[in-house]
């Protein structure tokens, strides 16, 4: 068996990976957004899906009225 590391850091989205009895897969989350996160069976399902998060992270706060964090790094990614 090999051994996975604790997080993969692609700043500013970090991916861990889940144990079995959190079902498994990988978690996706973006430290700058508080709340926003994904997950996916693989590390790049995981990076997919948690870009459409930050999207719609992105649009609810900008409804809201909340300003958006910097350096907004995060928001190319999203958009590349």
């Amino acid at each position: 068996m090999s051994k996975r590391p604790a997080a993969m850091r692609a700043d500013p989205i970090v991916i861990t990976p889940l144990g079995p009895e959190e079902g498994g897969g990988f978690a996706a989350t973006v430290p700058d957004l508080p709340g926003c996160m994904s997950d996916g069976e693989t590390p790049e399902e995981a990076l997919h899906n948690v870009l459409d998060a930050i999207d719609s992270w992105i649009e609810m706060a900008e409804e809201l009225g909340h300003s958006l964090p910097d350096p907004p790094s995060w928001r190319a990614r999203a958009a590349g």
